[in-house]
Formats: structure tokens, C-alpha cells, sequence
């Protein structure tokens, strides 16, 4: 049987800019696949998903899908 919390997504936008943000902030949104402001993207909501959006919450928005 399908895991519940696998089966929720997460829809993560970039709101601030990543100009002046410490190194490793700045790898973390890119590496979410965040490059530009306005960019969104679909993420699954899992522990290591949440990790990087604790670590960069002041330059995203986070909504479940």
C-alpha cells in the first residue's frame, strides 16, 4: 500500500532575490531548482525536502498541492 505523506506535494516559489545571500542559502535554492524570482516548482513533501525549505523560509513561499 502507497505511503500517504509520499504521495503530498509541495509547490515552492522564490520570492526574494538570491543576490547577497550567504553561499550556502544561494546552493540550496538552486539546487531546489530556484533560479529566478517567480520561479515555482513541485517538490515532494518529505524530511529532506522540509530541511531545505527551514534553512531558506525568509526567500520562499510554500503551499501544499
Amino acid at each position: 500500500m502507497a505511503n500517504k505523506k509520499s504521495d503530498k506535494q509541495l509547490k515552492v516559489t522564490l520570492v526574494k532575490s538570491l543576490i547577497g545571500q550567504v553561499p550556502k542559502n544561494r546552493a540550496i535554492a538552486e539546487s531546489m531548482g530556484l533560479r529566478k524570482i517567480g520561479k515555482t516548482v513541485i517538490l515532494p513533501d518529505n524530511d529532506a525536502t522540509k530541511g531545505q525549505i527551514r534553512l531558506i523560509n525568509h526567500l520562499i513561499k510554500v503551499e501544499e498541492v
